[in-house]
């Protein structure tokens, strides 16, 4: 068994001015309540991550970072969104611990599941997903494209937790191993499961946004989706090929039926199934070429190089 883990919970916040007193509130009360168990240790702390926000999170993470000894922060040098923030305070807070929770700021994951994880954790798995047990207080139209997206990339054969999204523990050994992959288009509940190691699930129910607004609109959610697809499979690129095939032997027979129809001569008839025809494989292909072009521009992101986050401060090294 292993006992008293040094835990870090990673927290990036992004505007979250309005719910950070309260997610430090509830924090506070879980990790004391954790310690004073003896389910990990004294040293662990709650790490806030800082994603280039533009109110004034940051003024108020340093604050509490001087109020409470449970807390600590560092602040990236500008916004590079949700998963670059994540894992840029996911290699900063492992090394200073030997587990790391990651979790949303809005409250909606539930923080009592951090128990379970660390049982887990204890009895011998490296990485313990997060899942929703139900979508219940979700919109039917977000419902039904989650759960949509995620069966799709099954189906991608993508290697994807259902219904998990960054609420996970990970071990420092699956840190370190996971600092070795050096993607820029970055979507780390399909990368996770690409380091093996034990791992296990904890179901829990998720609740409403505390307060604040989501930081995941429709559009930024589409993007997402399609970043994880575009990263992780290249089905999408054989499609187009199969697609191509499929186009050949229908032109094929619209060449046979022109010339049948130019034969008895009645080529006025088939104008309009022409044009249509047309019109159709002209969007196959700008859509076919919009596709492509998509992997080539990750390829173009990726061999760049650049780096994926960059902290301009830690409040961890200041003490």
């Amino acid at each position: 068994m292993k006992k008293e883990p040094i835990l870090y919970v990673v927290v990036p916040c992004y505007n979250e001015e309005e719910v950070l007193e309260e997610t430090t509130k509830q924090l506070k009360v879980k990790m004391e309540s954790l310690i004073n168990k003896k389910e990990i240790s004294a040293k662990s702390k709650v790490m806030y991550v800082n994603d280039g926000s533009k109110d004034k999170t940051w003024e108020i993470i340093k604050k509490i970072n001087k109020k409470e000894k449970l807390f600590t922060g560092v602040t990236l040098s500008r916004n590079r969104g949700h998963q670059n923030a994540l894992l840029g305070g996911l290699m900063t807070a492992k090394n200073y611990a030997d587990i790391v929770i990651s979790m949303d700021a809005d409250l909606q994951d539930d923080i009592n599941a951090m128990d379970e994880m660390i049982k887990k954790y204890k009895e011998g798995n490296e990485i313990v997903y997060g899942v929703r047990s139900a979508r219940k207080k979700d919109t039917f139209f977000k419902r039904v494209t989650a759960e949509g997206f995620y069966k799709f990339m099954k189906f991608l054969g993508v290697d994807c937790v259902y219904n998990h999204a960054d609420y996970r523990l990970t071990s420092k050994v699956v840190l370190d191993e996971f600092e070795k992959f050096k993607e820029v288009n970055l979507f780390l509940r399909g990368m996770f499961p690409l380091v093996g190691y034990k791992s296990d699930v904890v179901y829990y129910e998720r609740n409403e946004r505390f307060a604040g607004e989501s930081k995941y609109p429709l559009k930024k959610m589409l993007n997402f989706a399609w970043d994880g697809i575009t990263s992780f499979s290249v089905k999408p690129l054989r499609f187009i090929c199969i697609l191509g095939f499929v186009i050949l032997f229908i032109s094929i027979a619209i060449m046979l039926y022109s010339l049948i129809m130019k034969l008895i001569g009645q080529t006025i008839a088939g104008w309009t199934f022409l044009s249509i025809s047309i019109w159709f494989i002209g969007g196959l292909q700008m859509i076919s070429i919009g596709i492509i072009g998509e992997y080539v521009g990750k390829m173009y992101s990726e061999t760049k190089a650049r780096p994926r986050f960059i902290i301009s401060e830690n409040l961890e090294e200041k003490k």
